[in-house]
């Protein structure tokens, strides 16, 4: 049964005749007659008694209304809610480590902010994880660190992002380009965008790393990197600008090798976008944008 099918039926428990029905709905009496009849036949009962040009409502009638008036007019409610109010609903984000913890989380509030009926839910994967779950569908929207071709999956650009090495001893050369590092290297998990993008980068250097211990969390790396001068790792400059700033950790610089990677925004082929998600996307774009180049 349809939403139009109710409304012809209640207007008619009040208003028995078609006739005038038809005047006051300014449509025409075939189309309510036709709505009432589908009606019926979904419901495999008649509903009202035809008597000369009026529809009485009978007994079965009385008791459908009865049963689901009440629901008839939550329904109505939950029509104009979406009416007024197109930014209401929750959307189901996953974003990679480095854009989780240090780009999005102001985002994040400043839109519940200016949005209160909207809800958000959050996880943190790698960005291969990421990119399956937008391909099975399991979440709204993507944020991810590393390269991407899908057939399946619309993917837009949000900015451009620096990998830096980084370690804590202050005697090794800093700000100089240097060919080889002959230290243990404290990396992220495979799978990660920032490891995958360091690698491919290294080309055929990446087979002499001594890597020593893989991490999946950024602030797990920083701690051992700092304590230990003979660690180093690959790792965003937004996730180290304090320890730059400080001189806890110092940038070191490979011979004609530079780390560059893209922040990107995926979702899939499928989705249809409504209001909310648009304006989302549309908000995520705008500040990073704008605020981006600020973190470097």
């Amino acid at each position: 049964m349809t939403f139009k099918e109710l409304n012809f039926f209640y207007h008619l428990c009040e208003k028995p005749q078609v006739t005038n029905l038809a005047k006051e709905l300014n449509i025409s009496q075939s189309a309510i007659s036709l709505a009432i009849k589908s009606l019926e036949e979904k419901l495999n009962e008649t509903l009202f008694d035809r008597i000369g040009k009026k529809l009485i409502l009978n007994e079965r009638g009385r008791y459908f209304k009865e049963q689901t008036y009440e629901h008839y007019l939550a329904l109505k409610d939950a029509q104009t809610i979406f009416q007024k109010n197109k930014l209401a609903g929750t959307l189901k984000i996953c974003a990679s480590k480095t854009i989780s913890n240090y780009i999005m989380p102001d985002i994040y509030y400043d839109f519940l902010t200016l949005h209160p009926e909207v809800s958000f839910e959050i996880d943190s994967f790698n960005s291969t994880r990421i990119i399956n779950e937008v391909v099975e569908g399991n979440i709204d929207i993507g944020l991810i660190e590393t390269n991407l071709s899908h057939s399946n999956i619309i993917k837009k650009h949000l900015c451009d992002d620096e990998l830096i090495i980084v370690t804590s001893d202050e005697k090794y050369p800093k700000n100089k380009y240097v060919d080889t590092i002959d230290k243990k290297w404290i990396l992220r998990e495979s799978g990660s965008g920032t490891k995958e993008i360091f690698i491919d980068c290294l080309g055929a250097k990446a087979l002499d790393l001594n890597i020593f211990m893989q991490l999946n969390s950024f602030e797990e790396i920083k701690k051992i990197v700092l304590d230990n001068t003979d660690t180093i790792t690959a790792i965003s400059r937004v996730v180290v600008n304090k320890e730059l700033k400080e001189k806890e950790l110092f940038e070191i610089k490979l011979i004609n090798i530079s780390f560059k990677r893209e922040f990107s925004l995926i979702y899939n082929k499928a989705k249809t976008p409504n209001l909310l998600f648009l304006d989302f996307v549309t908000f995520i774009e705008h500040r990073i944008s704008s605020n981006y180049k600020d973190m470097n």
